[in-house]
């Protein structure tokens, strides 16, 4: 499903795992958050101690708005319980510092790739 230009998201469940690849364009807006974190928040609701696996495609992905990175850091507290595995794909130095910080605030593991199919591999398994 297209969200917005800068968005693409996936969502699977498989078995009360849920598989969410993000591919991320150009720089996030609030506007973004508005729509993706209700979507994901409706979608593990219904699922008893759901678990989440993210694949975040940041190839393309420039960073956000301040209101937006604000929108971000509030997801991250809200589902740092439930994530098992983020799988961060990046060709920046900064994009891979935000994926060991990750770690510093999610439950589950961070992981910098800069090769998707290794990426998706890892989040997989």
């Amino acid at each position: 499903m297209q969200i917005t230009p800068r968005i693409n998201i996936e969502l699977e469940n498989r078995d009360g795992i849920f598989f969410i690849t993000l591919t991320l364009n150009g720089t996030l807006t609030h506007e973004d958050y508005t729509i993706l974190v209700p979507m994901i928040e409706n979608s593990v609701k219904l699922v008893e101690n759901p678990k989440l696996n993210m694949l975040l495609d940041a190839r393309e992905f420039t960073g956000w708005e301040a209101k937006a990175a604000w929108d971000d850091f509030k997801f991250g507290m809200e589902f740092k319980e439930i994530f098992s595995k983020i799988a961060i794909v990046g060709t920046k130095t900064w994009q891979e510092y935000l994926a060991k910080m990750g770690n510093w605030f999610i439950h589950g593991e961070v992981k910098f790739f800069d090769n998707l199919e290794e990426a998706k591999k890892w989040n997989n398994s």
